[in-house]
C-alpha cells in the first residue's frame, strides 16, 4: 500500500467522521471542544464540501493505480 493510498484512507475517515459529527453530535462537539469550535464551528456545507474533495482525491488516487 502506498503512502498516498494511506493518507487517502486517514483523510477519508476524518471527512466522514466530521460529516457525523455535523449531522448528529453538534451539541456534543460544541460542548466539549469549545474553544475548538470558536475556531471550527460545526457546518454542514462545509462537511460535506470536505467530504466530496476527499472523494474526488480518492477517484484520482484509483485513476492513476496508486490502490
Amino acid at each position: 500500500m502506498s503512502i498516498e493510498a494511506i493518507i487517502f484512507y486517514l483523510l477519508l475517515i476524518d471527512s466522514i467522521s466530521c460529516n457525523l459529527i455535523v449531522l448528529f453530535g453538534e451539541k456534543w462537539y460544541v460542548k466539549h471542544f469549545r474553544i475548538v469550535s470558536r475556531l471550527f464551528p460545526p457546518a454542514k456545507g462545509w462537511a460535506a464540501y470536505y467530504l466530496v474533495l476527499v472523494l474526488w482525491i480518492g477517484t484520482l488516487i484509483y485513476r492513476a493505480g496508486l490502490f
